[in-house]
């Protein structure tokens, strides 16, 4: 204050309590601030009485609480106080509390607008205009006909008699599930927890602008009676994604419990789904825009390399007051507010947007029904601009051009607005240059934003990338399944539901271009007089990375993933490894299919040409189109294993762009064997006994003996220095203390190694990237856990000759023939395991043949152990017992301890090179690790998740 002729005048602290960082808006400075640690802000709020307000805001606190905390979360009464008593359980010490201090002299718009919106009421905040339809009584015809994948709808009665209508209120919730431990809404990189009774308890304290609430897809597994409340409207019965297993089956329920303010900001639905969403208590408020009409204020993010789709979004409490104000009554959402035992439908690609009125309690379940497949196939399919525009609508359209569409050209021209980011992102937004401070009439500027998208299959499905295919494109993190389940979930779907095959076949062009590769297999089989596909074999089989045909008695695959030059190797490799087989008279010969043809199909300008191919030389077929290999004479076949791993080596180092085209010409090389008799493992994986199951890992140990013990092709002209010539390369200095540098063995190793290191560099952003279940405190301590060198790793190796590695045994490269039938007689308790027995009877099943040697490569078994232990065991322990002991793996190295230092010790650790091999693994290991062992997602340490996962190797 200073004394202004008799007047105390307020001084404007900014100037001299900020200095220089005075120039930057108050948003700027909270989230620099909101980038620090907890101790940081504490010291920082030390710096002046400007900063001390600034690291005292609770909105902070939530924000460092949520960001630093731990999975199970107790509030505090202030977000502050959580993180502080937090810290102090984890570090054991006690910081000091003081009373708030209070400063005049400072005024924050910005911070202003957060204090107001964490302190408004919502009770008189419910509007209803009507314009959202209301319907009691409706029939399943009614609703088809009139509003499935059409509009959303308010329906009454559906829930009436649902035991949820009386039972979930917060306090019989509190009295039945006080204890157990919900998910929260994603407001934290990390999976945020707590225990109801906590929850209810935050719910009545809180002061919050965006609250936490309950959003839990695992409510189902933690509290299973609450499934027993209520059933699935007959409306929304069917769901074409039932026919997953439940480890497949992407999240598809949720129960919702939050206070007033929370909400869902502006989303579409996961992969174009429809909803459902029922109100057992409390008001909701619900904003609606058809597809295409990206509402003010939100920006669509969609990554041109993996098509990843971000929205970035206000809080739906931030969105009603200060974007919502601004719009023309034209311009303004379908709107309604939900009521307590109703249930809203919302349809696929549709922008919603939810704000809690009052403490609620609601159940939603997304769904994929005849009416909206093809969406959903087609936002799985590779590419970005698709998505972009099912989302955003000719905003998305960043050139402009609106083929076969004219009337919508002049539109998307002049609004389109796109731009490159530093993920090669395209920015979709409403124009907030015409709504920030203006008049509510400058909302009509961009009229792209606001015309209705024709959100029909056929136009949309013209914005697919057709340079793109599903075998070897990029897939996206935001997709709510994976490529292998994609696969799997079609196929089950041909199988299971052969009325509905003509939509399932035009899903399946959509998403993974079952066009195309039927046809080209229809060429192989004319060329190798082979029968035509019939009507039930037109879909890829399998879940494995290329298209796969059975055709009567014959198994067609055409390799794609990788491109021209990858899947070149890849055949090459495969019929390297069958010569070998017939030549040294193997065991294995035995369990491996027969190869009947092979060879390549091209496309040129409109017309397919198949050539054989066995395998040896350059095929004349590529030979122009793009020369290759040019320095792989010497190396065995030309296109064989050593190559193969000298392409893999330099591709680490140099990823090439993936590409099987030249201008009109694509080729591809296939190859036919003989079709095995019985069943895959994937498909009898629940119904074989427990002694199957041991025969099984027997059978596995067996054959990968007979597969590491083969020998390894003649290196004729090859040695180390045109080795590392070749790769440009120095020798490694760890491998000269090995004293082995003329082994050509010592080479290889070096090479296996050297291709860690790569993966290795970017393994942060690599786990990050892939997320969920990962959890985000290993993620940071990754580096830490690994060698500094993975080529320190190559005294272990020293004096061990390199083999064979399968590295893709999983659940569908294994075939299993009948055995027999066993008859009971009223003695079902006999039989161990979880036989099938129907009528008193247990089939039983014979391992016969291992499939699919495209992956081949050289290194350390290990390797394959890890897809058999984490995909087919589902780590039981027992069975990779049995395996090791019939496989007789060297994985150990015994040296005296005496003369051994403790970083070689942990190397020589089979469980510890495992998890090094899982952590910088190709494929997402990781991910099914931490879906076997849910208890390991709360662990502390790799070493924790080493030994739980991996220990037995080291018995």
């Amino acid at each position: 204050m200073e004394n202004n002729g008799g007047k105390m005048a307020v001084v404007d602290r900014r100037i001299e309590a900020l200095g220089n960082l005075r120039v930057l808006p108050d948003e700027v400075i909270c989230e620099i601030i909101s980038s620090l640690s907890p101790p940081d802000v504490a010291r920082l709020s030390c710096v002046s009485s400007v900063m001390y307000i600034f690291c005292n805001e609770e909105p902070l606190w939530m924000s460092l609480c949520l960001k630093e905390g731990s999975a199970l979360l107790e509030y505090k009464g202030s977000w502050k106080k959580t993180t502080l008593q937090r810290d102090e359980a984890i570090h054991g010490s006690e910081a000091p509390h003081r009373k708030p201090l209070h400063f005049d002299g400072f005024y924050s718009l910005f911070l202003y607008k957060r204090l107001y919106r964490c302190h408004t009421s919502l009770g008189g905040f419910s509007n209803d205009n009507g314009n959202v339809e209301r319907k009691a009584n409706i029939s399943v015809e009614d609703f088809r006909n009139n509003y499935d994948g059409k509009k959303p709808v308010m329906l009454a009665g559906l829930a009436d008699m649902w035991p949820a209508r009386k039972k979930w209120t917060l306090d019989q919730l509190m009295l039945d599930y006080g204890d157990t431990t919900f998910r929260m809404s994603q407001r934290s990189p990390r999976k945020i927890k707590m225990r109801f009774k906590d929850y209810v308890s935050y719910m009545t304290l809180q002061h919050d602008e965006d609250p936490l609430y309950i959003f839990d897809d695992k409510f189902g597994e933690v509290a299973p009676t609450l499934l027993k409340d209520y059933t699935v409207p007959h409306l929304f019965q069917e769901d074409f994604f039932d026919v997953l297993n439940a480890d497949q089956r992407p999240p598809f329920r949720w129960l919702i419990i939050g206070p007033e303010r929370s909400g869902a900001s502006w989303h579409v639905d996961p992969a174009l789904t429809s909803a459902w969403n029922t109100l057992l208590c409390g008001r909701k408020r619900w904003a609606l825009y058809p597809p295409g009409r990206v509402p003010l204020g939100v920006t669509v993010h969609v990554n041109e390399e993996d098509g990843d789709v971000n929205i970035e979004t206000p809080s739906s409490l931030q969105w009603w007051l200060e974007f919502y104000p601004l719009l023309p009554s034209e311009d303004k959402p379908i709107e309604c507010t939900q009521l307590p035992g109703e249930t809203i439908y919302v349809p696929s690609g549709w922008w919603h947007c939810v704000l809690n009125l009052e403490p609620t309690v609601a159940v939603t379940q997304n769904f994929v029904n005849t009416t909206n497949f093809e969406y959903v196939c087609l936002d799985m399919a590779p590419g970005h601009r698709h998505k972009g525009v099912c989302r955003a609508g000719f905003l998305a359209l960043g050139d402009g051009k609106l083929e076969d569409a004219d009337e919508f050209t002049s539109w998307a021209r002049s609004c389109s607005s796109a731009r490159d980011g530093p993920r090669k992102e395209e920015e979709i937004r409403t124009n907030h240059a015409c709504h920030e401070g203006a008049s509510s009439n400058a909302a009509n500027c961009c009229d792209a934003g606001n015309h209705e998208l024709p959100y029909d299959i056929n136009f949309l499905s013209k914005f697919l990338d057709e340079e793109r295919d599903h075998y070897n494109s990029m897939w996206s993190s935001s997709n709510c399944i994976g490529q292998r389940e994609m696969r799997e979930w079609l196929w089950r779907l041909w199988i299971g539901r052969p009325g509905l095959r003509d939509l399932i076949w035009k899903g399946a062009c959509l998403s993974i271009n079952a066009g195309k590769w039927l046809e080209c297999v229809g060429q192989v089989c004319r060329y190798h007089n082979l029968p035509s596909p019939k009507d039930d074999e037109k879909l890829p089989v399998g879940t494995g990375s290329n298209p796969v045909y059975l055709i009567e008695e014959n198994v067609i695959k055409i390799y794609v993933e990788g491109g021209l030059e990858s899947s070149l190797y890849c055949l090459g490799t495969e019929l390297e490894f069958y010569n070998l087989l017939q030549q040294v008279k193997s065991p294995l010969e035995e369990h491996v299919p027969d190869v009947l043809a092979s060879g390549f199909i091209s496309f040129d300008n409109g017309s397919y040409t198949v050539v054989p191919w066995d395998g040896k030389g350059v095929p004349d077929v590529v030979a122009d189109y793009n020369p290759m290999n040019k320095n792989c004479e010497g190396h065995g076949s030309s296109f064989g294993l050593w190559s193969k791993n000298l392409f893999n080596y330099k591709n680490a180092l140099c990823p090439a762009e993936i590409t099987n085209s030249s201008g009109s010409k694509s080729i591809w090389p296939y190859i036919v064997t003989k079709r095995c008799k019985g069943k895959i493992f994937a498909e009898l994986r629940d119904s074989l006994s427990w002694e199957n199951a041991l025969d099984l890992a027997s059978f596995l140990g067996e054959q990968l003996r007979n597969l590491y013990i083969l020998p390894l092709p003649q290196l004729d002209n090859l040695n180390i220095a045109n080795f590392r010539k070749e790769l440009d390369v120095a020798p490694s200095t760890n491998l000269m203390e090995t004293d082995s540098l003329d082994s050509g063995d010592a080479a290889v190793w070096e090479i296996f190694l050297q291709s860690l290191n790569i993966r290795k560099k970017d393994i942060v952003s690599h786990l990050r990237k892939w997320g969920d279940p990962i959890p985000g405190n290993l993620i940071e301590k990754v580096v830490e856990y690994l060698p500094d060198d993975m080529t320190k790793l190559l005294s272990v190796f020293k004096g061990e000759t390199c083999s064979w590695i399968h590295s893709d045994i999983m659940d569908d490269n294994i075939y299993l023939e009948p055995q027999s039938t066993i008859f009971f007689h009223d003695q079902a308790d006999t039989l161990s395991g979880n036989g099938i027995m129907k009528n008193g009877e247990a089939q039983m099943w014979k391992p016969s043949h291992i499939l699919d040697f495209s992956d081949l490569s050289i290194g350390d078994p290990i390797l394959d152990v890890i897809p058999i232990h984490l995909d087919i065991f589902r780590g039981d322990t027992r069975l990779l017992k049995q395996l090791l002991s019939r496989s007789k793996l060297p994985l150990l190295k015994k040296e005296p301890r005496n003369n051994t230092t403790e970083e070689v010790m942990k190397f020589q650790r089979a469980s510890y090179r495992a998890m090094c091999y899982c952590i910088l693994h190709e494929e997402n290991v990781l991910g099914a690790i931490f879906g076997l062992w849910d208890e390991l997602r709360s662990g502390n340490s790799w070493e924790e998740v080493e030994e739980k996962v991996w220990g037995i190797l080291n018995v």
